[in-house]
């Protein structure tokens, strides 16, 4: 077999394996594993050691032993429903095999008579005898049982024996693949090529050895398959050569000059990041992050407002429609009134929307604002230069690319987040994107307070947030679930509601995930206008909306979420020039971790600090909005465990691209771990 056949073999269908038929087939699907490569990484748990042989008089009831007997008589009783019986011997001893549910023809075919067999399989006593039971393992030739079992998480309907067997048929016929690292690399790893990597990996004695260097290569694998891939895409996305941008500054410094607050040098170095893509002649495809409050929107929309001046459109999206009428009001701010601003929402009525597309399509319009619907086929630009999209970490690497052809060549795509994620993430999830990270916080933004509290308190937290409505300020109060529930004793909004309703009639209001769409825009409404001043809300409230008259944010069983989820919640608060409060209530009784969590919160306002420690506390794939942001699910890497194996694929992927090598080596590497369509035509 060539190469290429290798890679094929391993990518081929489960059934093309001996002995695996259309029921294996469907209930190895159902646990995801569709074709052979995914079988290798079903790794064991532990192992069975049935190498050691044992006579009969030295048998211990309860344990898993292996036996070689000579099989004496049968007995295969007249009445339904009960066992076969089978008496063997040693020259030791009696053992009686039991069989239920077994043909007649099938037990003598396995254990015929006098002929020297070894089985294994837990050994019971009944009536002062030995019994095995369904022996697990049945053979003439000691040597196939005699050794060490790996066992597995199993999918009902298949027996260790037989996963057993699919994965010793798949590691016999394991392919040998041409090595495409280079010495350099694989000197790091003992020199172990993945062939013989894969081998040790299922070895019984290497199970959970995860610092040995053949795992350590089979993960390096993995992590530099995905920047191979997210360098491609970036090539790909650079190669679109567009008409360059041509603005002038004077007049974005005149915006500037006009802000009611001075810009951060991170915000500074962000617009000049963006202005240099562009006015370059390839296509910007860039990640705007930052930490909550750090003022991404103000960097997007004066990059927007240059793409205008260099007579293109400008569509930004945002999640919720509130959140796109709150950049549209800031932008009619802030711009120019000759600038053409407008937004689409479920509220503008199907006439008005029929003139806003017409003037868009006519370029009578150069920036529009609203949710994902600015994006369907009927919504046509006539010259679109800049897409903006907030909030974007539900992207994944497929839909952002779709999204970056979307525009066509003269297209710029800038994205934001206001997630701050680990280092070792960003490489792995924007990898494929140029990354700006705003980390400083504006001079007027005053850090939020953050303090605990035991629930038994509440009295005290009523009569502080009674003062603090006196004052004029309001109050989100966040519980996990909507309703009571009997198997999680958490807070529910609605009883909070009800409880909050008593002691301030006609104050608060209630929003949570099966609120309607239109209801939850009037409710956040009418709270943005003070016309009540308690939120009582579910943790839907996250995302990036300004209220500037909230002041405090109260976050009911803290201990239940996690790190990056409680501080996305705390930056709804602090969003004036007001001094803003957190308060986390817990019950008693608090794990490590979670006081470690708490105490974290009370110490930093610094959300990439604080995503940092909440990786180590509960590892990547908990860390907040990845599990839904089709992040790729490693199958042994692992961001902490392997940093310096990150910054290796790092180093070398900027040595690959800087002599611009021939990455065709790497097509089998990409084929089996990544498999993505969008480079298929370079594999």
């Amino acid at each position: 077999m060539n190469n290429k056949s290798n890679y094929k073999y391993l990518l081929s269908d489960l059934s093309t394996l001996k002995g695996v038929g259309p029921k294996t087939v469907n209930l190895l699907k159902k646990k995801k594993i569709n074709n052979i490569f995914d079988l290798l990484w079903k790794l064991p748990r532990t192992f069975t050691d049935r190498s050691l042989s044992s006579k009969i008089r030295d048998l211990h009831i309860g344990e898993n032993q292996t036996i070689t007997i000579i099989p004496q008589k049968y007995y295969f009783p007249r009445i339904r429903n009960l066992p076969n019986k089978v008496l063997c011997t040693d020259d030791t001893g009696e053992l009686d095999c039991i069989f239920f549910n077994s043909y007649e023809g099938y037990v003598k075919k396995i254990l015929p008579l006098g002929k020297e067999i070894t089985i294994s399989g837990k050994i019971n006593r009944f009536r002062n005898r030995y019994q095995l039971t369904n022996p697990k393992y049945i053979s003439e030739n000691s040597s196939l049982i005699r050794k060490k079992h790996n066992t597995y998480s199993l999918t009902d309907g298949i027996s260790e024996k037989v996963y057993n067997k699919i994965i010793d048929q798949i590691i016999n016929k394991l392919p040998i693949l041409e090595e495409w690292h280079s010495e350099d690399i694989l000197n790091k790893f003992n020199n172990y090529s993945w062939n013989k990597s894969i081998i040790e990996l299922h070895k019984p004695e290497n199970i959970g050895k995860n610092k040995k260097k053949f795992y350590q290569r089979l993960a390096f694998d993995e992590i530099f398959s995905t920047f191979l891939v997210n360098s491609e895409i970036r090539k790909k996305v650079k190669k679109n050569k567009k008409e360059s941008k041509v603005f002038d500054l004077n007049k974005q410094n005149k915006i500037i000059e006009t802000l009611e607050f001075s810009l951060t040098n991170d915000q500074l170095k962000a617009i000049r990041e963006i202005n240099n893509d562009l006015c370059s002649s390839t296509k910007m495809f860039r990640l705007l992050q930052g930490d909550v409050g750090s003022g991404k929107t103000i960097v997007a929309l004066i990059s927007a407002f240059n793409s205008i001046n260099s007579g293109f459109q400008v569509a930004l999206m945002a999640p919720t429609e509130i959140l796109a009428r709150q950049h549209f009001n800031l932008a009619k701010k802030i711009f120019p009134k000759n600038l053409e601003i407008e937004l689409i929402s479920s509220k503008t009525d199907t006439k008005e929307k029929k003139v806003i597309l017409n003037k868009l399509e006519n370029h009578k319009i150069d920036i529009i604002f609203g949710t994902h619907a600015i994006f369907q086929k009927k919504v046509l630009f006539k010259r679109l230069g800049l897409i903006i999209i907030d909030e974007q970490h539900k992207f994944g690497v497929n839909q952002r690319k779709r999204l970056s052809d979307k525009g066509g060549n003269n297209c710029d795509v800038l994205l934001m987040t206001a997630t701050p994620i680990p280092r070792t993430l960003t490489m792995t999830i924007y990898g494929d994107m140029d990354l700006s990270i705003i980390r400083e916080k504006p001079k007027t933004r005053k850090p939020i307070q953050t303090y605990s509290k035991i629930e038994t308190k509440i009295e005290d937290i009523l009569k502080f947030i009674n003062k603090e409505i006196k004052l004029g300020n309001q109050i989100f109060w966040v519980c996990p679930l909507i309703e009571e529930s009997k198997k999680l004793d958490h807070a529910s909004a609605l009883k909070k509601f009800e409880f909050l309703k008593k002691k301030f009639p006609n104050q608060v209001s209630l929003l949570h995930g099966k609120t309607n769409p239109e209801e939850k825009e009037s409710i956040l409404n009418n709270f943005l206008e003070k016309k009540f001043d308690i939120l009582v809300s579910t943790t839907i409230i996250e995302v990036g909306i300004d209220f500037p008259n909230a002041t405090v944010i109260i976050i009911e069983n803290s201990n239940k979420f996690g790190l990056s989820q409680l501080h996305q919640l705390r930056g709804r608060v602090g969003r004036g020039n007001k001094n803003s409060t957190c308060i986390l209530m817990f019950k008693s009784n608090l794990s490590e971790n979670a006081r470690k969590r708490i105490n974290i919160l009370k110490k930093t306002n610094d959300g990439f600090l604080i995503s940092e420690e909440d990786m180590k506390l509960r590892g990547y794939g908990d860390i907040l909005g990845f599990k839904q942001s089709g992040i790729k699910n490693f199958k042994l890497a692992d961001p902490i465990q392997n940093n310096d194996l990150f910054l290796l694929a790092e180093k070398e992927m900027k040595r690959i691209e800087k002599s611009n090598e021939d990455i065709s080596k790497f097509k089998p590497l990409i084929k089996l771990y990544d498999r993505a369509d969008i480079i298929n035509d370079i594999v």
